[in-house]
């Protein structure tokens, strides 16, 4: 009866991990929202769940450079539709361009964007900014769609 119960365990555990690869594969089932937050920085682009949002200095015309491990640590900002503008955001900055895997990602003032995993999906936290990885710096985005600096960098 144990091992059929392990057998058992071991099945759904292995059918949830598959669902949950998929659901990431598939990418997003509606419109990505941008909105505004206040914090140290000043007025930031965050996603529908708080989480900053940042640009790539290696973009260029509107196209992403970032992927395989570089979008591992630097989620893109997907969308299914076009984006929505939260409060205080321009919805005639945001857009979309198509990655390099076929998925569509948000850009704002023409600048694709990106959550950091090492914000730990913690809203506010902008443990990526000024920081350089792949190849580039990245930045925090301000209401105005260019990049905000740390005072003194």
């Amino acid at each position: 009866m144990r091992r059929l119960m392990a057998v058992v365990l071991a099945v759904v555990l292995v059918a949830s991990a598959f669902v949950a690869v998929t659901a990431i594969a598939a990418g997003p089932t509606k419109p990505a929202t941008v909105k505004l937050r206040n914090n140290k920085l000043g007025k930031i682009l965050v996603n529908g769940s708080s989480q900053t949002l940042y640009l790539f200095e290696k973009d260029k015309h509107g196209k992403s450079a970032c992927s395989g491990q570089c979008a591992t640590f630097w989620p893109p900002l997907l969308t299914k539709g076009k984006p929505v503008a939260g409060t205080g955001v321009k919805a005639s900055l945001l857009g979309t361009t198509k990655r390099s895997d076929g998925k569509t990602q948000v850009t704002y003032n023409k600048h694709p964007l990106y959550r950091f995993k090492g914000d730990n999906n913690k809203p506010g936290s902008v443990a990526g900014e000024g920081s350089k990885a792949f190849g580039a710096e990245w930045y925090v985005v301000g209401a105005n769609g260019k990049k905000i600096e740390k005072p003194g960098s």
